[in-house]
């Protein structure tokens, strides 16, 4: 597909920059860039099974999140451009490993790019693709993915915008993040399995609880069974924050609260909440909050 990147309006920050010369809010040019291309074998099971996710970490991001743990390629716009047949040959390169699916990470800022990969090789791709997302997208820009993505997987990060602004810099993203993810069930519909469990079809929501905003998290499950209900969607709970990449970045704010790990406690009760609500899905053990379960960049 041809995209007029002279004004780029992919993502909900609609900055119209002229990426053909200069960059976005994304940090990125028009031009395709990734940074590591691997299986993960530390998705979620139905994702990673016994063979790994085939995960492709593109540069860039549409959300700067002050805790990012990828954030060498989403703040500091790590890593090397590449055509978008070498996209495709990656692709079948990492099904041919036996990738159980191609995930595809912070994907948004070259959708067109990513489009024109998949047309290149749509033959050949016998394996689901993932979308791998913060949650902040346009409903309209992922239109244009129908057809092309198997299975969603957004963050849903915050209830309160004051957090969203706080530390991802949008105002915005309660509202951003339930369009896009009904846009998204409207494309896959309800999870579909092959006979080992394996994800075909689907959407997982991801939320990642940070320390001292329990309650915050709570909101975010009940407005998921508000809109979503519990039977459409998978819920993956994470525990997996690690202050180690917030700590190394200088340049941010300090928050104290940011600065540890979340306790026992805090991620108990936010669980407890979940399946009280009917939840079925993921939640991972605390000893996930490991950088060295990150991926090394």
């Amino acid at each position: 597909m041809y995209y007029d990147f002279s004004s780029c309006t992919l993502c909900p920050h609609n900055c119209h920059a002229d990426r053909t010369s200069g960059v976005g809010f994304c940090g990125e040019e028009h031009k395709l860039r990734a940074a590591k291309a691997y299986l993960h074998m530390w998705e979620e099971p139905c994702l990673s099974g016994d063979r790994g996710s085939g995960t492709v970490f593109f540069s860039g991001c549409v959300l700067k999140c002050k805790f990012c743990q990828n954030y060498k390629i989403s703040s500091e716009n790590f890593g090397k451009e590449i055509s978008e047949h070498h996209l495709g040959e990656i692709f079948l390169d990492l099904q041919n490993c036996g990738a159980h699916n191609i995930n595809l990470v912070s994907p948004t800022q070259f959708i067109p790019q990513i489009i024109n990969a998949l047309d290149l090789i749509k033959p050949q791709l016998k394996i689901p693709v993932v979308y791998n997302t913060g949650g902040y997208e346009k409903p309209e820009t992922l239109k244009l993915l129908d057809g092309y993505i198997d299975i969603y997987l957004p963050d849903f990060k915050y209830y309160d915008n004051s957090l969203a602004m706080k530390y991802s810099s949008v105002p915005d993203y309660l509202e951003i993040c339930t369009s896009a993810i009904s846009e998204m069930l409207h494309q896959v519909g309800k999870p579909i399995y092959d006979n080992n469990n394996i994800l075909q079809k689907g959407v997982i929501i991801r939320h990642l609880t940070l320390p001292t905003h329990r309650f915050d998290s709570v909101r975010v499950l009940e407005e998921i069974k508000s809109r979503f209900g519990t039977q459409d969607i998978i819920l993956s709970l994470m525990s997996q924050y690690t202050p180690d990449f917030y700590l190394q970045n200088r340049e941010y704010v300090r928050y104290k609260n940011l600065e540890r790990k979340l306790t026992a406690f805090e991620y108990n009760s936010v669980l407890g909440e979940a399946v009280k609500l009917g939840f079925s899905g993921y939640f991972q053990h605390r000893d996930s909050a490991n950088s060295a379960f990150t991926p090394d960049f």
